[in-house]
């Protein structure tokens, strides 16, 4: 085969630019045009750099989303169900139910330590979320007299019978309890929540005493020092339900409403590390996670609604509304000022007005 090029023209050599009639073209004295070339070259580099950067990024987010919306797709998470347009999260308030249970590996159990019920508007992009003891006192028409945090074990055990799931069983009690209709429910247990804890890589507090008590029966082992603190799942655990101290020397103990505080702590401080860069990444992860400790009957395409409306809600616009009362073993007795208060920022926050309790409440 010959390798002559035919009528192509040689290339020019290798060298200063040709002007029109063969002469160079003369450089700018010294090593000026050295200098320019070299600072162009940089900056082109650069820029590709950036623009690249730019781009994985911009991959990076948009499989992200992709791998949360195959997972709702293949049914991983909440009910396989359709959402009419005028029901999703996008279009009006929502109100939710979360309940986290003493369940665990060593001590079973549907015992409800977190009574939260949150609020959410998507015009005003806001959230309000009140907070129970575990311990209240609950006089209601239609229910046993009793603490707040034994309704939901004692409707699980009525489920076969009843033939209604214990989940909105609770439902029906907190929205009369709280005047409002509570849209869903989550379930979450101690497993789920360190869990979570965890695929964040800790969640930073502020300890505001020593904490200290041991219970070899079902492995519990807090021991926490004041002061600012970054915790892992065991320990965000401690933090939350630490209530007194059996160690030598004795640690202060702490009731339910320090609890609740903690739990806002705690909860205000896992919304801003699942809003980082690194939370989104690790935002399918955490789902994972949680998938055998936790139930909720939200549907898969309201679950999508609610990330779209809310992912990016600002700490400022979470109201947190911690209910506290009076100590007489073995019960909490609510301030009645306080829980209509509750109520009507709950209230407020659904129909999109601002409440007092808003204006005076730091998240």
């Amino acid at each position: 085969m010959s390798t002559s090029k035919g009528s192509l023209p040689p290339r020019r050599p290798a060298g200063p630019q040709q002007t029109g009639r063969g002469q160079p073209v003369k450089a700018a004295p010294g090593k000026q045009g050295k200098k320019k070339a070299k600072k162009r070259g940089f900056a082109a580099r650069l820029g590709k750099m950036l623009l690249i950067i730019l781009l994985v990024a911009i991959l990076a987010v948009l499989g992200y989303v992709g791998f949360l919306y195959y997972k709702f797709e293949q049914g991983g998470f909440g009910v396989d169900q359709p959402v009419q347009d005028s029901q999703l999260a996008s279009s009006k308030p929502l109100t939710m139910l979360l309940l986290g249970t003493d369940n665990r590996p060593k001590h079973p159990s549907n015992l409800t330590d977190v009574i939260m019920v949150a609020a959410l508007n998507p015009k005003t992009h806001s959230a309000t979320i009140v907070s129970l003891p575990r311990d209240t006192y609950v006089e209601l028409s239609g229910y046993k007299k009793t603490k707040i945090n034994a309704f939901y074990p004692r409707f699980k055990s009525k489920e076969k019978n009843s033939g209604i799931l214990a989940e909105d069983e609770m439902k029906t009690m907190m929205s009369k309890y709280l005047d409002i209709d509570v849209d869903y429910v989550t379930v979450l247990d101690f497993q789920g929540f360190r869990d979570i804890v965890d695929e964040f890589d800790g969640v930073d507090v502020n300890i505001s005493a020593d904490m200290c008590y041991t219970d070899s029966v079902d492995g519990t082992d807090i021991n926490l020092k004041k002061g600012p603190a970054k915790l892992d799942g065991d320990e965000a655990l401690d933090y939350v339900r630490y209530r007194k101290s059996n160690c030598s020397p004795r640690t202060q103990a702490s009731d339910d409403f320090d609890r609740n505080k903690r739990q806002n702590e705690v909860l205000n401080g896992l919304v801003g590390q699942m809003q980082s860069l690194g939370g989104v990444l690790k935002i399918g992860k955490v789902f994972d996670a949680v998938g055998d400790n936790m139930q909720s009957d939200i549907e898969n395409a309201q679950i999508k609604s609610l990330i779209s409306t809310y992912w990016k809600i600002s700490k400022e616009n979470i109201e947190f509304v911690p209910v506290t009362g009076t100590w007489r073993s073995p019960y909490v007795y609510i301030n009645d000022k306080e829980l209509e208060a509750a109520k009507k920022s709950l209230q407020d926050r659904i129909a999109g007005v601002s409440s007092a309790a808003s204006e005076s409440t730091a998240p």
